[in-house]
């Protein structure tokens, strides 16, 4: 008898895909949907997406800086300061409606009523609260630093062919006046939390495939040639605001976003999704990409998810990668198989949402 499934290719099967293959040599993981060769690429997103980014700054690739660090600051002092992080020092971005409010501000179409917290002697941002390791002296000046700061995500959102954005979370604190999403609950690193006037939203599937629609149809009308590549993180929640426990909200936000992202890659054809969340997070991939918390992602993880990556959108200059599918060595299938018994060094990122770990009270309170 014939019927659709003769047809398909092996990855189309688990028992041909998986179970036949070391899993570090899964392969067909990702088919790119268009080139990104000699492209200017624009990153943002939860702490992920600073990976990405910087693996693509480092290959070479046509990656924008629209707001580098003064040339006379060093480098560990210009990651103090949020600087190349991402294509802009907006700090992470991990929720579809900070993404569209951020394009909203830029623009002039939204200008939050709360615009400052206070911080010690000091105020900060609420929507990059720890973009500086020091709050700024006035509001003055950081109502300065800011009007810069949009400016130049406005020439970036203009000059981008394609912007590469990693959705993290679906939980989001509001204001109730006006709608204002920040990335951190008030009152956690600055500022008061009030019930009169933030709230807390988990936003679902309608709201974050509206979200991400308004964003993209907004930016491509200053950018009508602009593509993108989502992807999710795969990094579990570090803490959440429902009543669920921290794995189950996990999944819902993780489900979330995936069905988000997959829904708009079928509905334009300028949009590409990359399976990171998937690579890492995968049954048989036995935690191994994980650090023994079960959250941080090992450098390992971030190499192995870029070399899927960079099969598909070879390196300027240099070869496509061909570490997926072909002949794990001894050493990957030793350590794979090995139980994990100490931490390896993780890649230095900068992530606002492990800093409400700090409010976990003992664990038989």
């Amino acid at each position: 008898m014939e019927h659709p499934y003769r047809s398909q290719p092996a990855k189309a099967f688990w028992k041909r895909t998986v179970p036949a293959y070391h899993p570090l040599e899964v392969p067909d993981w990702y088919t790119r949907r268009f080139s990104i060769d000699g492209a200017r690429i624009a990153t943002a997103g939860s702490c992920f997406a600073q990976h990405i980014g910087r693996n693509l700054r480092e290959k070479g690739f046509a990656y924008l800086d629209a707001e580098p660090a003064p040339a006379q600051v060093s480098p560990a002092l210009a990651s103090e300061y949020g600087y190349g992080m991402y294509s802009a020092r907006y700090g992470n971005i991990y929720t579809a409606r900070q993404l569209l409010q951020l394009l909203q501000r830029a623009n002039g179409t939204f200008r939050p009523t709360e615009d400052y917290w206070i911080k010690g002697d000091g105020v900060v941002d609420p929507f990059r609260p720890t973009i500086e390791p020091e709050p700024f002296g006035s509001v003055e000046e950081l109502r300065a630093v800011r009007a810069g700061h949009l400016d130049c995500v406005s020439g970036l959102l203009r000059d981008a062919d394609v912007f590469v954005f990693t959705l993290g979370l679906t939980e989001a604190w509001l204001s109730k006046t006006d709608g204002a999403c920040y990335p951190l609950c008030p009152g956690t690193v600055a500022g008061v939390f009030d019930e009169t006037v933030h709230a807390f939203r988990n936003l679902d599937y309608t709201e974050v495939r509206a979200d991400m629609e308004a964003f993209i149809a907004g930016v491509r009308d200053i950018n009508p040639k602009l593509r993108f590549l989502l992807t999710v993180s795969p990094v579990p929640l570090a803490a959440t605001a429902t009543d669920t426990q921290v794995a189950v909200a996990t999944a819902y936000s993780k489900s979330v976003l995936r069905a988000v992202a997959g829904d708009l890659v079928a509905a334009h054809e300028f949009i590409d999704y990359f399976p990171s969340f998937e690579i890492i997070t995968s049954p048989f991939m036995r935690g191994y990409f994980f650090q023994p918390d079960g959250r941080e992602i090992l450098p390992r993880g971030v190499e192995h998810v870029m070399s899927v990556f960079f099969e598909q959108h070879p390196v300027p200059g240099g070869k496509a990668s061909v570490a997926t599918g072909s002949a794990a060595s001894d050493a990957d299938q030793a350590s794979f198989e090995r139980d994990m018994t100490a931490d390896e060094v993780r890649e230095k990122i900068k992530c606002d949402e492990e800093l409400l770990s700090a409010f976990a009270p003992e664990r038989n309170a």
